[in-house]
C-alpha cells in the first residue's frame, strides 16, 4: 500500500412490490419510464445531472439531482465554472417574482431571483410545465471547476425551500400540472467506477413512479420519519457482521437523511470514530494510516491489484414499516474503498467514501450507487431494491435481506427534540425577544429613550453539514 496525498483530487467538503403505484410504463399518456431510462448522466464527485429545456425558446441545460435540498435554481449569469448558463432575456416566457432568494453554505452560497417559466424534460415526463426557478446572480464556491451541469434541481420538501416554504417546489408543480403520482425514483450507477472519471457514467430519475428494469428482487421500504429531508429511523450498524453495539440514537443524532447531493456516506463522529476502528481491526492491512480514513490521503495499489478483497461488508439496518421488523442495506467495499486517479502507468489510488458529520447521518452516493432507491411521498416512505447496475466484475456489490426483529432495540432511535432549522429560528427569536426585554427594561431604568432595535438572524443559513456544496468533495 502506497499512501499518498489527496490534495490533488481536489475532494472538498461541500434509490416485495409498490403495491401497484404506478409500477408499469405508460406510453399512452405523460409516463413513459423506460423513457427515464438512463437520463442521468455523470459520477459521485461531481454529482448525477439531468437535462432540462427551460424558457421559450428553450434553452438547454444540465441540472444536479439533488434530494437533499428543495429549491430550483440555474446559473443565471455568465460563470468561469460553467459552459452554460439561462438568459432570461433570451426567454419570451419568463416572468421575475422580483424576491431576492440567498443559499449560504458552510463552504459556499449563492444569491439570485425567483421567477417561473416553462421546462420541458427529453428524457422525463411529456409536456411542458411553469415552474418557479432561480436565477444565480451571484456565487461563491457552488459552481466548481470541472462540474459539468449548470443549475441544481432540489427534490426535497418544502419546508426546506428558500426563501420560504410558500416557495412550490418543482416535484410538487409536476406532481400538480401533470397529475403524477407523488412518487419518483433514483438509479445511479457508478460503483467500481472513477469518483471524477469521464462524468458519463449512467443514472435514472424516474418521475411518477418506478420502472421494473432498474431493481431486482424486493423492495424494502421504511418509514419518512419527517418530511423536510428524506429522514429515516437507523437501528444498527454492522461492520464485517459485527454489530457496533452503540445505542440506536447515536446514528440519528440529531437526523438521518438520504442525500443524493452528497457524495459520502457521512456519520455521526462518534458512530464514524467506532466504524473506522472496526474497519481497521476487520481488514487485512496490519497498519494504516490515519490520514486515510481521514480524507487528507489516497491509498495507491498497484494496477493488478484489487484491494477491495481486503476489506469488510457495511451493513445498515433500517425500521420497516411494520415497526417490530427491520431490513438490511449493505455495501460491499467496492462502493466505499473508491478508485479517484491513478499515477503513472502502475498505481491506482483510492479514498475512504466514509467521513464524519457533527449533525446528521447522511446516506450519500457512495451508499445509494448499490440501490434503486423509491422515494414515495404519497405513502411516506423511502424503497430500497438492489440494482442491476450495483455490480464490479460482474459480481454484485450491494445487498438487502430481511425482515429482522427489532426486539433488541428501542421502539424509538429518532430524537423527540427536532433539531432543525425551523425549532433553530423559533428558539432564536425567543431568546432575542427575551434579551429585548431585558435591554428595554435596563433603559428604562437608566432613564434613557428606548432605541434597542431587534435584529434577527439571517434564516436563509444553510447549516447543514450535509449539504450538497460543502461535501461534494472531501
Amino acid at each position: 500500500v502506497v499512501l499518498r496525498p489527496a490534495s490533488g483530487s481536489r475532494q472538498q467538503d461541500p434509490l416485495g412490490g409498490a403495491d401497484g403505484l404506478a409500477l408499469a410504463s405508460d406510453p399512452g399518456g405523460s409516463l413513459n419510464f423506460l423513457a427515464m431510462v438512463e437520463n442521468l448522466q455523470g459520477d459521485s464527485g461531481r454529482g448525477y445531472y439531468l437535462e432540462m429545456l427551460i424558457g421559450t425558446p428553450p434553452q438547454a441545460l444540465n441540472i444536479l439531482v439533488d434530494t437533499g435540498s428543495s429549491n430550483f435554481a440555474v446559473a443565471g449569469v455568465p460563470d468561469p465554472d460553467v459552459t452554460s448558463y439561462f438568459n432570461t432575456k433570451l426567454s419570451s416566457t419568463y416572468k421575475s417574482q422580483g424576491i431576492d432568494v440567498t443559499v449560504k453554505y458552510s463552504q459556499g452560497s449563492w444569491t439570485g431571483v425567483l421567477g417561473t417559466d416553462v421546462i420541458t424534460i427529453p428524457k422525463g415526463i411529456y409536456g411542458s410545465y411553469t415552474i418557479n426557478i432561480a436565477t444565480i446572480l451571484e456565487s461563491e464556491n457552488f459552481f466548481l471547476p470541472g462540474v459539468k451541469w449548470h443549475g441544481i434541481l432540489g427534490l426535497a420538501y418544502d419546508a426546506l425551500a428558500k426563501p420560504s416554504s410558500s416557495v412550490e417546489t418543482f416535484f410538487d408543480s409536476l406532481v400538480r400540472q401533470a397529475k403524477i403520482p407523488n412518487i419518483f425514483s433514483l438509479q445511479m450507477c457508478g460503483a467500481g467506477l472513477p469518483v471524477s472519471g469521464s462524468g458519463t457514467n449512467g443514472g435514472s430519475l424516474v418521475l411518477g413512479g418506478i420502472e421494473p428494469s432498474l431493481y431486482k428482487g424486493d423492495i424494502w421500504y421504511t418509514p419518512i420519519k419527517e418530511e423536510w429531508y428524506y429522514q429515516v429511523e437507523i437501528l444498527k450498524l454492522e461492520v464485517g457482521g459485527q454489530n457496533l453495539q452503540l445505542d440506536c440514537r447515536e446514528y440519528n443524532a440529531d437526523k438521518a437523511i438520504v442525500d443524493s447531493g452528497t457524495t459520502l456516506l457521512r456519520l455521526p463522529q462518534k458512530v464514524f470514530s467506532v466504524v473506522v476502528q472496526a474497519i481497521a481491526r476487520t481488514s487485512l492491512i496490519q497498519e494504516f494510516s490515519s490520514g486515510f480514513w481521514t480524507g487528507s490521503q489516497l491509498a495507491c495499489w498497484d494496477k493488478t491489484e484489487r484491494p477491495w478483497s481486503l476489506f469488510p461488508k457495511l451493513s445498515i439496518y433500517l425500521r420497516d414499516e411494520n415497526s417490530s421488523q427491520s431490513f438490511r442495506i449493505s455495501i460491499l467495499p467496492q462502493l466505499y474503498i473508491q478508485p479517484i486517479l491513478g499515477i503513472g502507468e502502475n498505481l491506482q489510488c483510492y479514498r475512504f467514501g466514509i467521513s464524519s458529520s457533527t449533525n446528521a447521518l447522511v446516506i450519500g452516493a457512495t451508499v445509494m450507487e448499490g440501490f434503486y432507491v423509491i422515494f414515495d411521498r404519497a405513502q411516506r416512505r423511502v424503497g430500497f431494491a438492489v440494482s442491476p447496475c450495483a455490480e464490479v466484475d460482474g459480481s454484485p456489490v450491494s445487498e438487502i435481506e430481511g425482515p429482522f426483529t427489532t426486539a433488541d432495540v428501542a421502539s424509538n432511535c429518532v430524537s423527540t427534540v427536532s433539531f432543525h432549522e425551523p425549532v433553530l429560528w423559533i428558539a432564536s427569536y425567543a431568546l432575542m425577544s427575551l434579551c429585548a426585554i431585558i435591554l428595554l427594561v435596563l433603559i428604562i431604568l437608566l432613564l434613557i429613550p428606548p432605541r434597542c432595535q431587534h435584529r434577527y438572524t439571517d434564516n436563509d443559513v444553510v447549516n447543514d453539514e450535509s449539504s450538497l456544496v460543502r461535501h461534494r468533495w472531501k
